[in-house]
Parts: C-alpha cells; sequence; structure tokens
C-alpha cells in the first residue's frame, strides 16, 4: 500500500489574493468562497504572503481599540463595514479597514508543503503551527491547498 501524499487530497482551485487588493476585496472574496483564508500571490503565481480571517479582525479590533479610547459610542461590528453611519469617527474606521491593502496585514513568512510530500507530515506541520492550510508549491509556484478538511473529509468519504 502506497502512503497518502498531499496531490491525492489537494485543492488545486486555490483562492488567492493580490498584495494591492483591498482588505474589502479580501474580505468579500473570503465570503464568497466561504474561506477563512488565502495565499498572497504575484504575477507570476509565487506565494509572497498569507492572509486569514484573523488577520482581519485584529485589525477591526485595533481601530475598536481606538474608537473606544476616543468615547466613541459606536461599534465597528454593529452595521456592515460598507453601511451608511452619522458618526464621522466610525465612518473613517470603516474606511480606512476597508482600504487597507493586503501587503500591509500579511504574515510573509509562509509555511507550505509539496505535492509529494507525505500527508501525515504536513499535517504535522498544520497541527504543530495551529494553521488550516498549507500552500502547496511547485518549483515556488502555487500549484494548490491542503487544508485539515481535506484531510478530516478524505478520513469518511468511503462511508457516505
Amino acid at each position: 500500500m502506497t502512503e497518502l501524499r498531499v496531490r491525492d487530497l489537494m485543492t488545486t482551485q486555490v483562492l488567492t489574493v493580490k498584495p494591492t487588493d483591498t482588505i474589502k476585496r479580501a474580505t468579500i472574496k473570503f465570503a464568497v468562497d466561504n474561506s477563512t483564508g488565502a495565499p498572497v500571490v504575484d504575477n507570476r503565481n509565487h506565494v509572497i504572503g498569507i492572509i486569514t480571517e484573523n488577520d482581519v479582525l485584529a485589525l477591526i479590533l485595533k481601530y475598536q481599540n481606538k474608537l473606544d479610547r476616543d468615547t466613541s459610542p459606536h461599534s465597528l461590528l454593529s452595521l456592515p463595514m460598507d453601511g451608511v453611519t452619522t458618526d464621522p469617527a466610525l465612518a473613517e474606521a470603516n474606511r480606512a479597514i476597508s482600504e487597507t491593502k493586503v501587503e500591509e496585514l500579511m504574515t510573509r513568512t509562509v509555511l507550505s508543503t509539496s505535492p509529494d510530500e507525505k500527508i501525515v507530515e504536513a499535517l504535522k506541520k498544520m497541527m504543530h503551527l495551529d494553521v488550516n492550510r498549507l500552500p502547496v508549491l511547485e518549483k515556488g509556484v502555487l500549484v494548490g491547498a491542503i487544508s485539515r478538511s481535506d484531510i478530516i473529509f478524505y478520513i469518511y468519504k468511503k462511508k457516505v
């Protein structure tokens, strides 16, 4: 029996964002794709970073903390980021968050794997560093992604 490799379970249709995309654009992509993050790629599909929903939520909390210190009575999460508000401080925070570039928030050190790595080794990496997914690179180019969900779905796929 041959050992399962990353290529056997990886997704090849990977949601990606560009470093010049805004947080608004990246967040909309996350929502549409039902994803919690994405690799940041250059024009040659080389991974130069990764951005996750945690990065976006941390940015929101940073601005919320500033609003709280300035005694604004509003919460950033009380309305959609593109909602209408009469509070100028809230409107400015929403604008600043939405227009922030992905490259300003992304993590530049990216843990990745290759298509030929054993799936158990990729899982060990994800669990050890508490990441949900790994970009799959071949000769430095993004060719897919492997996630904890991909592994979970595989475990019992013959039972469904």
